[in-house]
């Protein structure tokens, strides 16, 4: 059997060329780029034919809805709590110059409690409203702030507390009374002491 010549050198027109040499590919190049022929897509073995295409994407998706539904609805708790909480502080607000412009102790009280109800109505705040008069001073956040300090005498002050409960959003009737968050308001009436004395008077 003849040998097979080896490429060592060439001639071209009387020149003599170096051969360049045949470099073999590495191992990770061969894996990524493959042996340098042409492929179609598609070829290569059956058992393994587009086993991977798009598991990126779907697992992107997932986490992301994942992540994202509890940070939302976090948020929307968040709001309906501080939505709530704003909207006592102005109803106990509104229910202390109610009771601070009445003509007797018994007419503001009555004024105190409606103007409460309607200024959380228009705060978008649903339930029924607590309404407490407590001594000046007194800390509306506590179980028990005190109640019966309203007077119209000149010069005096109390505390007006608006107490009302809020569901979080999304819980509905299954968890009635487990997430319900109760938010106070509080509102210092001090009455003008240049006005008249009010005290017993009828309404």
């Amino acid at each position: 059997m003849t040998p097979r010549p080896t490429r060592t050198a060439r001639t071209v027109r009387g020149q003599k060329l170096r051969a360049r040499p045949v470099r073999a590919r590495p191992v990770w190049a061969r894996a990524v780029w493959g042996n340098g022929r042409a492929s179609c897509a598609g070829t290569g073995p059956p058992g393994r034919r587009g086993t991977d295409d798009g598991s990126a994407m779907i697992e992107f998706v997932g986490l992301s809805v994942v992540l994202l539904v509890p940070f939302v609805y976090l948020f929307l708790c968040v709001f309906a709590v501080q939505k709530s909480a704003f909207g006592v502080t102005e109803a106990a607000r509104e229910a202390g110059r109610a009771f601070a412009t009445a003509d007797s102790e018994a007419q503001g009280a009555d004024r105190a409690r409606l103007a409460a109800a309607l200024s959380l109505q228009d705060q978008g705040v649903s339930g029924q409203p607590q309404i407490h008069f407590a001594p000046a001073g007194a800390n509306c956040g506590a179980g028990s702030p005190g109640d019966g300090a309203q007077t119209l005498e000149p010069g005096a002050s109390f505390v007006i507390c608006v107490r009302t409960v809020v569901s979080l959003p999304g819980t509905g009737a299954l968890f009635a009374g487990i997430t319900d968050v109760t938010v106070n308001g509080q509102f210092t009436v001090v009455i003008d002491q240049f006005r008249a004395d009010r005290r017993g008077a009828q309404p």
